[in-house]
């Protein structure tokens, strides 16, 4: 299998007026289980099912400059299989890097810009870690 490459969605990150109010209303009405980054949603790896995978839904505060370069009101976060890789293919395709690699307990993060000046978030999950420090409050 190749490396370097997106393998699912990793969260979705839009601004809101009020992300406290919208995460209430989700809990509230919808059963969602919240926390102060939004919602955490829990799945299964297609190709090992017995790794839990994870999506991050987070509303973000209208005047958040998190999007930048972006004016769009949205970002979506790809995961990716190894973000080293991938930068490498990007940079060869000429692809705008934003940023340098940075690393966390829970993984590895670039941004790049999209054709459309997208500001695109990606993600070498450590899934371990959010399976470990959220268990039993995920939304399933």
């Amino acid at each position: 299998m190749s490396k370097g490459k997106v393998t699912g969605i990793g969260g979705i990150f839009f601004k809101c007026k009020d992300p406290q109010s919208l995460k209430q209303w989700h809990e509230d009405n919808l059963g969602m289980t919240t926390d102060q980054y939004g919602a955490l949603f829990e799945s299964r790896n297609a190709d090992n099912v017995e790794q839990k995978n994870y999506l991050q839904w987070s509303p973000f505060k209208e005047d958040t400059t998190y999007f930048e370069p972006s004016q769009n009101e949205f970002m979506i976060n790809y995961r990716v299989d190894d973000l080293v890789a991938l930068k490498a293919k990007l940079e060869a395709n000429g692809v705008e890097i934003l940023d340098k690699i940075e690393e966390y307990e829970y993984g590895k993060f670039l941004h790049i810009k999209g054709p459309e000046n997208q500001k695109i978030e990606l993600w070498e999950p450590v899934d371990d870690v959010f399976t470990k420090s959220h268990e039993g409050k995920t939304n399933k």
